[in-house]
């Protein structure tokens, strides 16, 4: 009986530090999102004591007009013909605490960049031909 008391005792202690998510903000390392690629969707949640914590898909929900999430990536298929996506990310524990935002989705296709032994080459090249014209 003592053991389940001090228990009891020791959890509405704990229960009652412990700390809520009062608001949630969105952190993007990008400013568009890619095509055939995991986009990493960074979302941190401010607490009652002002510190801020990361958070995933434990504590809040994902969602997106396009794409689909696994955890706190958005993935997005490389047949995609939408310009832009809307994501919304809700706290689960308090539903009211909540984003929404348009991110754009790349339609260019990047630069493929070139290997340590093309650079390499290409530069031989041109001292080649810059001790030709000497």
């Amino acid at each position: 009986m003592k053991k389940r008391l001090l228990f009891l005792i020791i959890f509405y202690s704990v229960a009652t530090k412990a700390q809520k998510i009062d608001s949630i903000y969105v952190n993007l390392y990008t400013d568009s999102l890619k095509k055939g690629t995991y986009n990493y969707i960074n979302v941190d949640g401010l607490l009652s004591n002002g510190k801020y914590i990361p958070l995933d898909s434990n504590h809040i929900i994902f969602s997106s007009s396009h794409g689909k999430f696994y955890g706190n990536n958005l993935f997005i298929e490389n047949n995609s013909y939408n310009d832009a996506v809307t994501i919304s990310v809700r706290l689960k524990e308090n539903p009211a605490v909540q984003k929404q935002f348009i991110l754009f989705i790349k339609s260019k296709e990047e630069e493929k960049l070139k290997t340590t032994e093309e650079l390499l080459q290409e530069m031989k090249l041109q001292q080649k031909k810059k001790n030709k014209s000497i």
